[in-house]
């Protein structure tokens, strides 16, 4: 097996081939998607972004789907949308809006 970048994942070299099947990305959740999931992070089964936020979707409610709906979607640091691929080693984030500032 090669380690070359496959297509569509920032940069981080993954090995070419390699098997998503069984990937548990880590989900990390700030702010209001935090509170309504009661937890700031979670493992979710998935091969895509799509496949966990579903997960996070059926396992935190409505709640947490509201947020989910304002917010935005990053793996590794990168904005994402839903046909991203990830696996073990990535971080899909949930960042929704923020208030504060200057009036």
């Amino acid at each position: 097996m090669t380690y070359e970048e496959e297509p569509g994942h920032g940069g981080h070299g993954r090995a070419r081939g390699a098997d998503y099947a069984h990937s548990v990305p880590t989900l990390r959740l700030f702010a209001q998607a935090r509170v309504a999931a009661g937890t700031g992070q979670d493992d979710l089964p998935g091969t895509t972004v799509a496949d966990v936020l579903d997960g996070a979707l059926a396992r935190y409610g409505d709640g947490f789907a509201s947020v989910l709906g304002i917010s935005k979607i990053w793996v590794n640091g990168e904005e994402a949308d839903r046909s991203t691929v990830v696996s073990d080693a990535d971080e899909v984030a949930v960042l929704p809006p923020v208030s504060g500032g200057f009036g």
